[in-house]
């Protein structure tokens, strides 16, 4: 390895991504995380010039491939620029600064914590670090040293923020903004709740969609059902929310493929798909209640429902997460608020009776379990019916 450079002066702590001479991207918005980065990335060389910036993919399965990408970034950064000036090293996509097998390992913990250490040491004349990766942990020297060293940027996934579906509204319409087009409210609607928050899927499907109506300039929501795939976090919730909109048609064709998953995978049971039916009827009998005292609007939209969950009297719900709408996101309780038209009080109580016998016949008996929820959902939902009203989604987020 080539000799260390002369220690530089400690750098100000008033540095921006603008004057760093280390800039960490990191965090579970994987495509937030990529995105930043290249613009960054992009912004650094063109105040550089010059032609001698590098990428170093900092992909690594094994501790052999760990040390490989050090020995790479270590010699990007003590290579000076060939034509002088000032240079840029991105280490990008790196995936052993977080949790997991390899990057736990003695080994990589001790390279990683050795690298912090010259990166302290380092002098920064002519060349700066842009650092991409996942969830890094900051419990470790490695991240300390990026934040006294530089700038830490912490881009946070979609599902930890409360309001993640006014931020994937906000996305979606700015994908297709970008291409001179726009989405109808049930529209958007159906895509947020098919995909969840996750802005990589969003983004590839807007851009599906966008390429599907072939010039068109609205999107309508007959273009996401034809287009959109749902994620396998809604495929979760869409039995329940079929049963929740009254729709046997599409509730038994939900259960055939809850059942093929439970068949395919150990994380997946039928009691399961009790316990998720009972937690969707039990919110909508707790949301009816609410309307009927007329503590939650009946035909808000979902912004609309939001403030209202805050101004719920203190003291009226259970402290308990799942017996509480107050404390629930906001997305799932509009739904509710629209879905609980569709029974009578005493229909929610006979589906709570029902699902509680389906899930002891699944305990105590060898019945066939495709049979025992089939016989549950039609008991529930009634023979003949088709849909009934869809939540929020008819509505829209205005």
């Amino acid at each position: 390895m080539p000799p260390p450079r002369k220690r530089a002066a400690a750098p100000a702590k008033s540095l921006s991504v603008e004057s760093a001479p280390l800039l960490l991207v990191c965090g579970d918005d994987d495509y937030g995380v990529k995105q930043r980065a290249r613009q960054v990335f992009g912004a650094w060389c063109e105040a550089a010039g010059g032609m001698d910036h590098e990428t170093v993919d900092g992909t690594a399965d094994t501790v052999d491939q760990v040390q490989r990408v050090m020995r790479q970034v270590r010699e990007a950064l003590q290579t000076l620029p060939f034509f002088g000036g000032a240079k840029v090293v991105w280490l990008k996509d790196c995936t052993f600064l977080g949790e997991g097998r390899v990057s736990e390992g003695k080994a990589v913990l001790q390279a990683v914590s050795d690298f912090a250490g010259e990166l302290q040491g380092f002098g920064w004349e002519k060349v700066r670090l842009l650092i991409s990766a996942g969830k890094v942990d900051r419990r470790r020297s490695f991240y300390k040293t990026a934040q006294s060293v530089g700038v830490v940027e912490l881009h946070a996934g979609l599902a930890e923020d409360r309001d993640w579906v006014h931020r994937a509204e906000a996305f979606v319409r700015g994908e297709f903004s970008r291409h001179g087009q726009s989405i109808e409210p049930a529209a958007l609607v159906q895509l947020v709740s098919s995909v969840g928050p996750n802005l990589r899927g969003l983004a590839s499907e807007a851009e599906k969609l966008s390429l599907y109506v072939d010039g068109r300039k609205q999107i309508t929501a007959a273009d996401v059902s034809a287009v959109v795939v749902p994620a396998r976090q809604a495929e979760a919730f869409a039995l329940a929310e079929a049963v929740a909109d009254r729709d046997l048609p599409r509730a038994l064709q939900n259960l055939e493929q809850e059942l093929w998953q439970v068949k395919l995978s150990s994380d997946r049971s039928a009691i399961g798909l009790v316990g998720g039916l009972v937690s969707k009827m039990r919110l909508l009998l707790l949301v009816k209640e609410l309307v009927r005292l007329k503590h939650l609007p009946a035909n808000a939209d979902y912004y609309g429902l939001k403030d209202a969950l805050t101004r719920l009297p203190e003291g009226l719900l259970p402290e308990e997460k799942k017996f509480n709408p107050a404390v629930m996101h906001p997305f799932p309780v509009s739904k509710a608020v629209g879905q609980c038209a569709n029974y009578s009080v005493d229909e929610l109580r006979a589906a709570m009776e029902a699902l509680l016998t389906a899930n002891l016949r699944l305990v105590s008996s060898s019945l066939d379990h495709g049979l025992v929820l089939q016989e549950a959902i039609v008991r529930i939902i009634g023979e003949g019916r088709t849909a009934g009203r869809a939540g929020v989604g008819g509505r829209g987020l205005r």
